[in-house]
């Protein structure tokens, strides 16, 4: 099923994921893991590194393939979460408060393999296949949208990525042509009243008691506002008021995390979202002020490259290893990359219960079944040397 040169490098590979994991780093502070990749590289020897943001990292390799050449960008993600992990592993993270608990340390890892085999590979393909290590996936604005204003995709004629995923069985991938993830948004909402002594309600304006309010109703934009056939989630996930348990707080903030796919949809919650918080802040004797932030758009898988994927995963695993999914509800901004550009975007699942590895991302007990990882190199080599085989067969009369 794996190439020998394939299985030759999981040792390597499970220690740099551990490494990774051990010693975590969130969204825009990813120093030490930049160090960490770039040392990597070099030792393989790739043809160029470059640096265009600060912990961003690419790494540039050209193949000796005759033939027609091509630009083809991989992307992983490297930030970590500010999560305390609570799993009992020897290369649990050291970094108190901050976790790999997304699989990123896996793609990272996995992006460093296929380094290495096209580094000692490169009769293989034709072209540059340009790796992507690219930081604060997590973070909003991201580092996708500043590494592609740096020009770090500048030539590129198609990018690729990948997500490891506790929603399917290790070795599965999950497959969808047109837009798989959702538009990413949030919002604020300050609420502001006059505080007071907790045994004179009637002296105050509770900017609590009408945000509590705020949180209920603002789930009904979703089940009464948004048509039931179009997907769409809205969920308050911060609650901050009060300092005490006997005062009445004069301020009381939400913060909220909304995912959509059409535009329309997306207008129709920000509108929604600031008639309820408006009208319920003027029955409490309060006001309101929502920001709206948004975020990443959806990632749109282009057909062509599509089938192309699907084509080389059934020649290498056969066509049982693929799952045709529908779109997702978690956010990408791998999708910056995809303006101007074709790509494909893959969901490759890490699920097993027998080793506890079925646990949610972002989940302090998430873990990751590293049998995985073998399935993800293998698949980005033969579609690395699928792509640029130097017959451009992927490439001609794309737009």
């Amino acid at each position: 099923m794996f190439d020998p040169e394939v299985c030759a490098i999981e040792s390597d590979l499970i220690a740099w994921r551990r490494h990774m994991h051990q010693h975590p780093e969130v969204s825009f502070a990813e120093a030490l893991t930049t160090l960490f990749l770039e040392g990597l590289l070099r030792s393989f020897g790739v043809d160029e590194i470059t640096r265009p943001t600060k912990t961003g990292l690419i790494a540039h390799i050209y193949g000796e393939k005759a033939g027609k050449p091509a630009v083809v960008a991989f992307r992983a993600d490297i930030d970590a979460l500010p999560i305390q992990e609570e799993n009992d592993l020897p290369y649990c993270s050291a970094n108190a408060g901050v976790m790999h608990a997304c699989g990123h340390d896996g793609h990272a890892a996995m992006l460093l393999a296929l380094a290495r085999l096209l580094c000692q590979n490169r009769e293989s393909f034709c072209g540059e296949a340009r790796l992507i290590f690219q930081h604060a996936e997590e973070l909003p604005p991201g580092g996708a949208i500043e590494l592609v204003r740096a020009g770090a995709l500048a030539g590129a004629e198609a990018a690729l990525g990948l997500h490891l995923s506790s929603n399917f069985d290790t070795g599965a991938f999950g497959i969808k042509s047109g837009v798989l993830t959702s538009n990413v948004d949030r919002f604020t909402v300050t609420v502001t009243g006059r505080g007071g002594h907790c045994a004179f309600p009637e002296q105050c304006a509770d900017p609590l008691l009408a945000a509590s309010e705020m949180v209920l109703s603002l789930q009904s934009i979703v089940s009464r506002r948004v048509p039931a056939q179009e997907p769409a989630v809205l969920s308050v996930c911060e609650f901050h008021a009060g300092t005490a348990y006997n005062i009445i707080p004069s301020e009381a903030m939400l913060n909220a995390s909304v995912r959509s796919f059409g535009e329309e949809t997306r207008a129709l919650i920000e509108r929604e979202a600031r008639n309820i918080c408006k009208s319920i802040a003027i029955a409490h004797g309060c006001t309101a002020q929502l920001e709206w932030h948004g975020g990443y758009p959806s990632v749109v898988n282009e057909p062509k490259l599509t089938a192309e994927a699907e084509r080389v995963i059934a020649a290498r695993f056969g066509e049982a290893q693929m799952q045709p999914i529908g779109v997702i509800m978690p956010g990408e901004d791998f999708s910056y990359m995809l303006n101007g550009r074709p790509g494909f975007f893959v969901e490759l699942g890490t699920r097993n219960p027998a080793l506890q590895t079925d646990a949610p991302h972002h989940n302090p007990r998430y873990r990751m079944d590293e049998a995985a990882l073998l399935y993800g190199v293998q698949y980005q080599y033969d579609f690395a040397r699928a792509l640029l085989d130097g017959t451009r067969r992927s490439w001609e009369g794309q737009a």
